[in-house]
């Protein structure tokens, strides 16, 4: 067994989480599972890594996997010990797999969905830019992008702003608990938060960023040569938050950006 199996995040990468809004976890899982991953998701697609040809579109999603490579992904002691780290001991539910996958394609072509946002946790609505967030984060514990596929700066890495977590938290503190539908938040299309540096989500295989649930993200066009494979579930909360339980980093974050008492 590698000795980083069990290894969980050092204080300085939680300081970093709660000042950044991610953290870069090398080794989440193995390059194996990740190599299952990518077999089932080519053969769900129908297409082939050795006919590039058929790659025709700029990105083809997949909603979901739960079969037992995608579960081992997001469910290694290394994941576990981080999710306890940053969402608290108890306070998150498993994974029971992988989805939602944005598969990208080396193309000229615009896939248009390349524009900055939060992902919006609750709603009932059909018209998704209804769905809401609110300042206590109901129904997601942390925005996560497992890298099923080596990714480097042309490979339609995830762009990240550094920071912005706290920027929607503010945002989101007059909204209270009913939140701010996502049409409210991207009124200006995250203008509030184009100071912020953008680090890029790259890194091999089994990598994983764990983010926290405000920060604002984008993809991007593929550029490289190879199809690039990523998960970006959320981590779901056990329950809601209680005031009683020592706050968690994820909850820090949120304090500290409000200016409330820790």
């Amino acid at each position: 067994m590698p000795h980083h199996e069990h290894e969980g995040l050092t204080d300085g990468q939680i300081q970093d989480f709660i000042s950044n809004g991610f953290v870069r976890l090398d080794n989440g899982f193995s390059a194996d599972i990740a190599a299952r991953c990518r077999d089932e998701l080519w053969s769900e697609i129908g297409l082939s890594p050795d006919d590039p040809k058929e790659w025709t579109q700029p990105v083809i999603r997949v909603a979901s996997k739960s079969s037992e490579p995608f579960v081992q992904a997001a469910n290694t002691p290394r994941l576990h010990r981080a999710y306890d780290q940053l969402v608290g001991n108890g306070r998150w539910l498993a994974p029971l797999g992988l989805g939602t996958f944005p598969i990208r394609f080396p193309s000229p072509l615009s896939a248009g969905d390349d524009g900055w946002h939060v992902d919006v946790s609750f709603g009932e609505s059909p018209d998704f830019m209804e769905w809401r967030a609110n300042i206590k984060s109901s129904r997601r514990a942390l925005l996560m992008l497992f890298l099923l596929s080596d990714v480097d700066d042309d490979d339609a890495p995830t762009r990240i702003r550094r920071g912005s977590h706290s920027v929607i938290a503010r945002e989101l503190l007059p909204y209270g608990e009913r939140g701010a539908s996502l049409r409210q938040l991207a009124a200006d299309g995250f203008a509030s938060t184009r100071d912020c540096p953008v680090s890029l989500a790259t890194g091999p295989a089994g990598t994983v960023f764990l983010c926290h649930p405000f920060l604002v993200h984008a993809a991007q066009a593929h550029r490289g040569t190879e199809p690039r494979f990523m998960a970006q579930p959320p981590l779901l909360p056990r329950a809601e938050f209680d005031p009683a339980s020592p706050p968690s980093p994820v909850q820090i974050a949120i304090r500290r950006a409000c200016g409330l008492t820790l």
